[in-house]
């Protein structure tokens, strides 16, 4: 990919970015909370009809039912030559496949208080960073492919509905497809415009105790606290961090009892935990599964402990299969006049997963903006085209 074809597809995008805006803001605008159901399924028939009328029917199709998360939606389109011919892959692997997720961590009617809406350079909304604009990009990034005749392979979209959740009807389909592929890219968002190449894993810890309820003043000692003996326990989760391995603990939330006056006979603590290493995620894990509680509740039999692990994310760090392909992105991008350096991030992403299989995958190739998950979520519209070029620049240099 040579500079004049990157800048093209910038210039593109730049010519097109009011339409560019106007899907973003049709995908923004269908809320797709990840835990509800009938919303996630009428989403998903948006963003077909976005990504499908930018790029046509596609070559062959699947939607998976997710169950009681969302459904993953599998669309696949043939490569084109630099003459806009269709090229038909001599095989599924020589496919590049983008995976993007379009559940988003808020919750229904946000959107009514919250709409698409500029202020500068500023586009803010529920979701359009993480990761509405991935979506749109990855689409307007073929399409401009093709109406600049400029080559790209064999395309594979992977729309999953669960990622803000822990990808658990989604995980099979991302391992499935990445096997079957010649490159894995992901439009998460991007870290200030660079790609993101280590990730840190996750575990999650689902705490609980139950005790006894009783009178706080008629008759406390007949009482077993729950509340109390988590108390107690969570010192010794917390002391599982390792600040020479990068390993965090977070205890999220911690909640127990009905009232002041009672002893309160039930208490839950959610744990979060980040790992850079394989091998401290398989330490975090067995401590925590070995976890008991400590004297002298752990001698009362009113009081028992329940832990459920959740190893849910491996760590993301790039092997042989991948360092190559963060040099030729840097290269693609010094083609558009930008410095571009690879970053490790604390969050994980559905990216995680392909690396462990040690197939190669790009991460963090999406938006330029900040604040997944907060109220000033935002990305910004000065990185929208090159951005999207980016992303067109190692699709064609995807070609074989």
């Amino acid at each position: 990919m040579t500079t004049t074809p990157a800048s093209s597809v910038a210039d593109y995008i730049d010519t097109h970015r009011e339409a560019f805006l106007e899907d973003l803001r049709t995908l923004v605008h269908a809320e797709t909370p990840s835990t509800d159901k009938p919303l996630l399924d009428a989403g998903l028939d948006v963003v077909r009809a976005v990504v499908v009328g930018l790029l046509g029917e596609p070559s062959a199709e699947a939607r998976h039912d997710g169950g009681s998360y969302g459904d993953v939606l599998d669309l696949r389109w043939e490569g084109r030559d630099a003459e806009g011919t269709m090229v038909p892959a001599a095989d599924a692997g020589d496919a590049v496949l983008v995976v993007c997720h379009y559940d988003t961590v808020w919750p229904a009617g946000t959107i009514e208080t919250w709409p698409l809406s500029v202020d500068g350079d500023w586009l803010t909304g529920p979701g359009v960073l993480d990761m509405k604009f991935g979506i749109v990009q990855t689409a307007w990034a073929v399409k401009a492919l093709r109406e600049l005749g400029i080559g790209h392979p064999p395309v594979r979209m992977l729309l999953t509905g669960d990622e803000e959740i822990g990808s658990v009807a989604g995980r099979p389909h991302i391992e499935a497809a990445a096997r079957e592929s010649a490159l894995t890219l992901v439009t998460e968002p991007s870290a200030a415009g660079n790609p993101k190449d280590r990730r840190k894993g996750m575990v999650f810890a689902d705490l609980r105790v139950t005790g006894r309820q009783a009178h706080a003043g008629l008759e406390p000692e007949k009482g077993a606290s729950a509340v109390h003996a988590l108390a107690a326990l969570i010192s010794e989760v917390v002391a599982l961090e390792s600040a020479e391995h990068g390993t965090t603990v977070t205890v999220g939330t911690f909640h127990g009892g009905t009232g002041r006056n009672v002893v309160a006979g039930a208490a839950e603590a959610l744990v979060d935990v980040r790992v850079t290493m394989p091998e401290e995620q398989e330490r975090v894990v067995a401590e925590l599964q070995a976890l008991r509680l400590p004297e002298p509740y752990a001698a009362d039999e009113r009081l028992t402990l329940e832990v459920d692990v959740d190893a849910n994310r491996p760590p993301m760090n790039p092997g042989p299969e991948t360092a190559p392909l963060l040099e030729r992105v840097v290269e693609i991008g010094r083609g558009l006049g930008r410095e571009l350096q690879p970053t490790a991030v604390g969050g994980a992403s559905d990216a995680n997963f392909v690396s462990a299989l040690g197939l190669p995958v790009l991460d963090g190739l999406g938006a330029v903006g900040e604040g997944p998950h907060a109220v000033h979520e935002h990305i910004l519209l000065s990185g929208i085209a090159p951005q999207t070029a980016l992303l067109a620049g190692i699709l064609a240099d995807a070609v074989k």
